[in-house]
């Protein structure tokens, strides 16, 4: 007979009902039961079954979701693997990831997208959602085929960073994509504007004597994107928006009734081209760190639901290849262990937002933009649950990161808030209490 599990007596957030006071959750075999503010019912004290979490002063939110991650099974194991990739998604608070295509081989096939599933099942630390790949080898020649990896469990498409240039081949895509009800996240930038760049274009990237990549080269894509979505009636997700006149452009497109949806990463939230300053490649992302102009627009994109969904587009590198100089070094930036407490440090502490718009920021939307079940604290829903503490100031380490990467660029730096376990499907996949040993 399975037990109860009951928190009570913490801050309970749940966007999806608008809750957010003193109260309870119980659940039972992956469900809850339920989920109230005030206290709890005597019905469940006297339980027999009950097993109570310690979690005074705690707050307890839906567990997140992250949109765009990247895990690089298979091929790239010596940056991640899926199950180190699972690891660190729990430890920050995450039940479901959305997992970009660009491994080797690519999630080009029905092959493909079975092997991520698989060796997600054999983690078990959280749900892993496969992105098929737009086109075959990502290579933005041939379409892939769409049905099949939809069969096999893509739950969306993607050619990651490569923006497919042949705008009648991405029609085409957008097409069968529409007619079977999935998302195509395309990547905006185009790189006959971006080119060999790697920062952003402005007076930093003059006085650093980089190479550029100027706005233009996204906002010409999303535009591109856009009208193609207008055509097609897709459901186009635009990841990682990092400069003003792409979140205009979202903006209008909402305005129009256009089924566009958009995310942005806490690392272009909470940096920005000026940090680049000391050519650390740990601030080397793509898209880059944008002015403060245009961080100013993303703020104010997710407090008028511009922006959808915060994602940390977290794409772990070795430490030698980040070792290079910064022309040569790769782009990326790992974020899932510290994605919590950076934004709810940088947009609550500090910023527009209460808790409760971030947890809805980082679960509830990622969910429905997915169409999946999640996001929620209500009877009958799943149980995957977060707790967090929002009072502890905290200092992420190298030395405790689950992630085989090391490319973070909060290493070091205090930040408020912090994920103290993780439930998925009631079952507890992280438990900082119980994991206070580094682990490399």
């Amino acid at each position: 007979m399975s037990s109860l599990l009951i928190f009570a007596g913490l801050r309970i957030l749940d966007p999806h009902r608008g809750l957010d006071g003193e109260g309870y959750l119980v659940c039972e075999e992956g469900r809850i039961l339920a989920c109230e503010l005030g206290p709890l019912p005597q019905e469940y004290c006297d339980h027999e079954r009950a097993r109570y979490v310690e979690a005074k002063g705690a707050a307890l939110a839906p567990a997140f979701r992250d949109l765009r991650v990247h895990f690089r099974e298979p091929g790239y194991e010596d940056r991640e693997t899926i199950e180190s990739g699972c690891a660190a998604a729990a430890a920050g608070g995450y039940s479901d990831v959305w997992v970009m295509p660009n491994s080797r081989p690519c999630a080009d096939s029905a092959a493909a997208i079975r092997f991520v599933l698989d060796r997600a099942r054999e983690s078990g630390l959280c749900r892993v959602h496969p992105v098929g790949a737009i086109t075959k080898g990502l290579e933005g020649r041939e379409m892939v085929e769409f049905g099949d990896l939809v069969d096999a469990g893509a739950v969306g498409f993607s050619d990651d960073l490569r923006w497919v240039q042949d705008g009648g081949l991405m029609r085409h895509c957008m097409e069968y994509a529409a007619m079977l009800g999935t998302v195509v996240i395309s990547h905006p930038e185009d790189p006959t504007l971006s080119r060999e760049g790697v920062m952003h274009e402005g007076a930093w990237s003059t006085r650093l004597g980089l190479a550029a990549i100027p706005a233009a080269a996204e906002v010409s894509a999303c535009a591109r994107d856009i009208e193609l979505a207008r055509l097609t009636g897709v459901h186009l997700h635009v990841p990682h928006v990092s400069c003003r006149e792409t979140v205009e452009l979202i903006r209008s497109a909402k305005a129009q009734g256009l089924g566009v949806t958009a995310d942005i990463t806490p690392h272009h939230l909470d940096f920005v081209d000026a940090d680049c300053r000391d050519y650390d490649t740990c601030f080397k992302a793509k898209p880059p760190l944008r002015s403060t102009f245009d961080q100013e627009a993303l703020v104010e994109g997710l407090v008028d639901g511009t922006l959808d969904a915060i994602a940390c587009d977290h794409a772990p590198h070795t430490p030698t290849d980040k070792e290079r100089t910064f022309p040569h070094a790769p782009f990326g930036v790992i974020g899932l262990e510290t994605s919590f407490a950076a934004a709810h440090d940088r947009l609550v502490c500090r910023g527009p937002l209460s808790p409760l718009q971030l947890v809805e920021l980082m679960s509830t939307r990622p969910a429905a933009i997915m169409e999946q079940e999640g996001g929620r604290l209500e009877a009958g829903a799943t149980a995957d649950l977060v707790l967090l503490d929002l009072e502890e100031s905290w200092v992420p380490q190298s030395s405790t990161l689950r992630s085989r990467g090391r490319n973070c660029p909060w290493l070091g730096r205090s930040l408020q808030g912090r994920v103290i376990a993780t439930y998925v499907g009631g079952r507890c996949t992280f438990d900082l209490r119980r994991e206070p040993q580094p682990l490399f």
